[in-house]
């Protein structure tokens, strides 16, 4: 019995370390991002605020179409708001360990806690940006509350998950290649148009719903807008097919960092 008390007071204690450690992290990355200066942190969640609310606005314009009958600003807020969150993670956690190298000389401090602090400040800033508009379009008019908010909730957590898994893969792979960062910002180019930002699956032709349901993130942006709005469209969505690829993509990319971590060395 001693022995599972002092197994349990050896995790608690690792795990409270780990914390802090993350947390430090996560401070040292918001003032070496955001600084002092001007709005300072602000910027975590008014960089992609603007970007949402300027695709807003240009689609309101120009009375861009998608398909169906559907609000433009709920359509264009859970489309660009989910694209934000799992296209940016990758981009910071590229090339994240050689700045960092010297932080490692830290005993408590691990490579996955570098990307960690990292992808914790993209989901903060984007699901902060992404709950405020929504709640100033609701508090406007200009969108109908969810009609299942734990739905959006767990879409947005899968669709997070994903982009810290993915994150975390090309964070290592990227340590080990030169060709990872060249690769990343053409495909995520390429990705975009893919991935159900400006479309809703049922709109396309059998086919191609068929090509783009290849995609993990089709299926969460499409589970969340349901829950915004799905007695007005058909969703398609399998949710364990999205859940299984973050699994597996996380669990090669711990694989990846545990070799990554035996191979660094600070500087």
């Amino acid at each position: 019995m001693s022995a599972n008390r002092q197994s349990l007071a050896f995790y608690a204690s690792a795990l409270a370390i780990q914390r802090r450690v993350i947390y430090a992290l996560f401070m040292r990355e918001v003032l070496t991002r955001y600084g002092r200066h001007n709005i300072g942190f602000l910027w975590l969640f008014v960089e992609p605020m603007l970007f949402t609310l300027g695709v807003t606005a240009l689609w309101s314009i120009t009375k861009a179409t998608h398909g169906l009958e559907l609000p433009i600003v709920a359509f264009a807020l859970t489309g660009y708001s989910s694209v934000l969150l799992w296209r940016n993670m990758p981009a910071r956690c590229i090339d994240a360990i050689k700045p960092n190298l010297s932080l490692l000389y830290h005993r408590h401090v691990k490579v996955i806690d570098i990307l960690i602090a990292r992808l914790l400040l993209e989901v903060a800033g984007t699901t902060t940006s992404f709950f405020i508009l929504a709640v100033f379009f609701i508090t406007i008019g200009w969108l109908d509350p969810p009609e299942d908010l734990l739905q959006v909730i767990g879409g947005w957590l899968a669709l997070a998950w994903f982009g810290m898994s993915a994150a975390l893969l090309l964070g290592a792979w990227s340590e080990q290649s030169e060709l990872v960062d060249k690769l990343w910002h053409p495909s995520a180019y390429l990705l975009f148009p893919l991935s159900g930002a400006a479309f809703l699956v049922d709109i396309l032709p059998k086919q191609a719903q068929e090509v783009v349901l290849y995609l993990p993130m089709v299926h969460c942006i499409e589970f969340i807008r349901q829950g915004f709005f799905g007695s007005k469209f058909h969703a398609h969505y399998d949710m364990s097919y999205a859940l299984i690829v973050s699994a597996c993509m996380t669990l090669l990319a711990l694989a990846q960092l545990r070799k990554v971590s035996r191979e660094v060395i600070p500087e």
